[in-house]
C-alpha cells in the first residue's frame, strides 16, 4: 500500500497543500483501482510524509472522504477504503461543499428562496388529484418512518410533485442542480429519527397551505420547512 502511494504523483499536493487536492488524488487512486475495497490506508504520520502535508489538513481530507462514504474511519484501527462504485464517488463540486461547510448555508438559502416560490405557484395551480397524491405520499412516509431509504425517496418525490404542480417549465432546470447538491446532506439529515418526524409535520403543514390555495401561506410553510431542516442539520454537524 505504501509503495502504491509513493509511486502516485502527489507533486501538486506538496506544492499547494490543500485538502481538496488530497481528496481528489485519493479518489483518483480509488477510480484507478490502485486502492481496493477493504484496503487500509497507512497511519496518519506516514500519510503526512508521503503526501507532504500537516496532520490537521490530512485529517480534514479523511473526514471529507468519510462523509462521502468512500472511506471508513475506525476508532483505534485506522482508515479503510469503503466504496469503489463510480456512482458513490462524488464529483468536484460536491468536494468543494465538504471543504467549506459554510456553503451548506448558501445551499439551504437557495432552497428556501426557490422552493418557497415554487410552493406559492403550486398553491395557485395545483389540482385536487395532485393534492391527493401528495397526501398519499406523506401517509406512506409516516407509516414507514423507520425506513430511512423509503423516507428519503418519499421526501424527494413530495418536493418533485410540488414542483410539477407549480407549472413552470424553467425552474426545474435550476432545481435539478440544487437537488443534486443537496442529496448528500439530505441523506445525512434523513438518518436522524427526530428530523424525519419533524419533516412529516412540516409536510402536513405544506399540504394544508396548498389546500387553502393561498400562495403566501404555502410559501411560508415551505420556507419554514427548509429552515427547520437546515437548523437541525447544522446542529447535527456541530455535535
Amino acid at each position: 500500500m505504501t509503495e502504491i502511494l509513493n509511486r502516485y504523483a502527489f507533486d501538486n499536493v506538496k506544492r499547494i497543500s490543500t485538502v481538496e487536492r488530497i481528496v481528489e488524488n485519493l479518489i483518483n487512486l480509488i477510480k484507478m483501482r490502485s486502492l481496493q475495497m477493504g484496503d487500509k490506508l497507512p497511519p496518519e504520520r506516514q500519510l503526512c510524509e508521503i503526501i507532504g502535508v500537516s496532520r490537521p489538513i490530512l485529517r480534514e481530507a479523511l473526514k471529507a472522504l468519510q462523509v462521502m462514504n468512500i472511506i471508513d474511519i475506525r476508532q483505534g484501527a485506522g482508515a479503510y477504503v469503503k466504496s469503489l462504485e463510480p456512482e458513490d464517488v462524488v464529483e468536484h463540486l460536491d468536494i468543494v461543499f465538504h471543504m467549506d461547510s459554510s456553503l451548506y448555508r448558501d445551499l439551504y438559502e437557495a432552497r428556501r428562496v426557490l422552493e418557497a416560490a415554487i410552493a406559492g405557484m403550486a398553491a395557485v395551480n395545483i389540482s385536487d388529484a395532485e393534492i391527493e397524491a401528495i397526501e398519499e405520499n406523506v401517509r406512506q412516509a409516516a407509516a414507514r418512518m423507520d425506513d430511512e431509504q423509503l423516507f428519503l425517496k418519499r421526501d424527494m418525490e413530495l418536493h418533485e410533485m410540488i414542483l410539477r404542480a407549480a407549472g413552470n417549465r424553467v425552474i426545474p432546470v435550476f432545481m435539478q442542480s440544487i437537488n443534486r447538491l443537496s442529496l448528500l446532506i439530505r441523506k445525512q439529515s434523513n438518518a436522524q429519527p427526530l428530523i424525519r418526524q419533524n419533516t412529516i409535520q412540516d409536510h402536513e403543514s405544506i399540504i394544508s397551505a396548498l389546500k387553502s390555495r393561498d400562495p403566501e401561506k404555502a410559501a411560508r410553510a415551505m420556507e419554514r420547512h427548509i429552515a427547520n431542516v437546515e437548523k437541525a442539520f447544522l446542529h447535527m454537524e456541530d455535535q
